[in-house]
């Protein structure tokens, strides 16, 4: 295993036709996911599933998947209202039971399609909650249960000040004259990812941007912003408490093999927090990045490399 990768190599874009968001009677949708494998793949039926951040898409891991794909099948997904996605008809939908409701119609779709011998999943930040909750789910739901989960900078407990600063910014960007100029406005939001060279920051960021009557703006439905309304409000913190509670609940039914990434300087995921998920549930493994908030990118290459050995050893 190497962190050798084919720089040319690129994806194939999918769909999964997902049932509306709102329940019976809505309108069917596409959540849209890219398909990464080289035609020297040594296991294509390992399949390993990537889910991106709140604001994010499933670009942000092309350097990951770029890595992994001599050795397994990578799909990296849009999650609905981003990127190639379809947005969401009622904006309240935007949220994990849903988000896991569309990725458990994914995994069938995957296992029709690759057979997979092994599944594994790579979530950041939001891609992570869904992730414990599709771990946590009976395995009636799951044609393929999931053997190894990568969370990176998540955990069952989210500090509140943490979701009130991402809250001062999702939907909130307007458009931009310029690929470059929406480039230095997303590191003013994301500076916490940690260091990248000027060429890494603007490949990470082109897939976010989308033109638009001669201006870029951001890929996503700016309605994504609405969950973090109220979270100035008295009973936010019992609420985020009670959904705290709900997420161990969930963490401590998982069977996978868990490996928990943080950033040392992460708001999101506390050292408390990493330390409690080793020792309840799955007891998980864990890796800290020096010089890194919330959330490591996944294209440093010890990052890469902490990804790479627990999934393919």
């Amino acid at each position: 295993m190497t962190l050798s990768a084919d720089p040319s190599l690129e994806p194939q874009l999918h769909a999964v036709v997902c049932p509306g968001a709102a329940g019976k009677g809505a309108a069917p949708r596409e959540m849209r996911y890219w398909v990464w494998q080289s035609p020297t793949c040594a296991a294509p039926d390992h399949v390993v599933v990537c889910v991106h951040g709140l604001t994010r898409q499933g670009r942000d891991f092309d350097v990951l998947a770029r890595s992994l794909a001599t050795d397994c099948t990578v799909i990296a997904v849009d999650v609905a209202g981003r990127g190639r996605s379809d947005w969401l008809g009622d904006p309240s939908q935007y949220g994990v039971p849903t988000y896991v409701a569309d990725h458990v119609h994914l995994l069938k779709q995957l296992t029709e399609r690759f057979q997979p011998r092994q599944l594994d999943w790579v979530g950041t930040s939001m891609g992570g909650l869904i992730g414990i909750g599709m771990a946590a789910l009976p395995a009636a739901y799951l044609a393929t249960p999931i053997r190894r989960m990568v969370l990176n900078d998540v955990g069952p407990t989210l500090a509140l000040e943490a979701l009130r600063r991402i809250g001062t910014y999702v939907g909130k960007s307007g458009t931009f004259e310029s690929l470059q100029a929406g480039a230095d406005a997303l590191w003013k939001t994301s500076s916490d990812f940690g260091p990248h060279t000027a060429q890494q920051w603007l490949d990470l960021s082109t897939p976010m941007l989308v033109a638009q009557e001669g201006r870029w703006a951001l890929h996503y439905d700016p309605a994504i912003g609405l969950a973090f309304q109220g979270l100035d409000q008295p009973d936010a913190a019992a609420q985020v408490d009670a959904g705290n509670e709900a997420l161990w609940t969930m963490y401590e039914a998982i069977t996978a093999e868990v490996l928990v990434l943080r950033g040392a300087e992460s708001d999101l995921l506390s050292e408390a927090t990493l330390q409690e998920m080793r020792t309840r549930g799955p007891k998980a493994q864990s890796v800290e990045f020096a010089g890194v908030g919330h959330a490591p990118t996944l294209i440093a290459p010890d990052q890469v490399a902490a990804v790479r050995a627990f999934l393919l050893s």
